[in-house]
C-alpha cells in the first residue's frame, strides 16, 4: 500500500469517528521501542532490536474514546544461527521502516483538568516502505531478502498513558498476528514481530 493510500485510510477514521463523537484532540509524540522477531527453528535465534517511532496521535470522545495514530516505526531483529557446524553459522540484522495506523479504543480513569490516566488496546494495520538486511558474518549468507519481509503486517497492541497539562506519556506492547519474515530460501525460518514502545507527545490543540 503507497503513502496515498496510508493517508487515505488514516483520514476516513478520523472524519467518520469526528462526526460521531465530537470532542477532538490532536498532537505529536516521538518514542523508543524495543523489537524482537520470533523464530521457529531451535537454533536460529533472534536479539532485541532497539528503535524509534514519530508520528501524530488523536483522541476522538470523552471517557471513551477513539485513538487513531499515523507512525513512523524503525524495527528489526539480528538472526544468528547458532548450529553444530561452524562453517554453516551466520549472523544476520533485518532492519525495517514502515507506516504505522493503530487504532486504538482508550477509557479515562482518571480524568481531570490537570491529570489523566487512561488505558488503549486495539489492532495495528503496518505497511513496510523500506528493508535493510545486513550479512554480519563475511562470506557466510542466511538467505534472508528484503522480499522474504511482509509487505503488510497485522497486530494487536494494548497499554497505558499518562497525561500532565499538555504532555502525554505512553507505554505500550504490540503483539504480530502474522508472519512478518518468510518464504527463505532453503530454510524453513518463519517470524513474527513483537515490540514495547514508550513515548512522549505534546498536545497541539484540543480538549483533553
Amino acid at each position: 500500500m503507497n503513502m496515498k493510500k496510508i493517508l487515505l485510510v488514516f483520514a476516513i477514521a478520523i472524519l467518520t469517528t469526528q462526526l460521531s463523537y465530537g470532542q477532538f484532540a490532536l498532537g505529536v509524540k516521538i518514542g523508543y521501542n524495543a523489537s524482537k522477531l520470533s523464530t521457529n527453528v531451535d537454533t536460529i535465534k533472534s536479539q532485541v532490536n532497539s528503535g524509534f517511532h514519530v508520528g501524530i496521535w488523536t483522541h476522538i470522545g470523552k471517557r471513551l474514546y477513539f485513538a487513531p495514530e499515523l507512525l513512523y516505526t524503525m524495527s528489526g531483529s539480528i538472526f544468528t544461527n547458532e548450529g553444530n557446524l561452524s562453517t554453516n553459522n551466520w549472523k544476520t540484522k533485518v532492519t525495517v521502516g514502515s507506516m504505522d495506523v493503530p487504532l486504538m479504543l482508550g477509557f479515562k480513569i482518571i480524568h481531570s483538568s490537570v491529570i489523566t490516566w487512561r488505558i488503549e488496546v486495539g489492532p495495528e494495520m503496518s505497511f513496510v516502505v523500506n528493508t535493510k538486511v545486513k550479512e554480519m558474518n563475511e562470506g557466510k549468507t542466511s538467505g534472508i531478502t528484503g522480499s522474504n519481509v511482509n509487505s503488510t503486517n497485522w497486530y494487536v497492541l494494548g497499554g497505558t498513558g499518562i497525561d500532565v497539562l499538555f504532555l502525554t506519556f505512553d507505554i505500550r506492547y504490540q503483539y504480530g498476528l502474522n508472519q512478518f519474515v518468510k518464504d527463505v530460501q532453503n530454510s524453513s525460518l518463519k517470524s513474527t514481530n513483537s515490540l514495547f514502545l514508550v513515548s512522549v507527545g505534546f498536545r497541539i490543540f484540543g480538549d483533553k
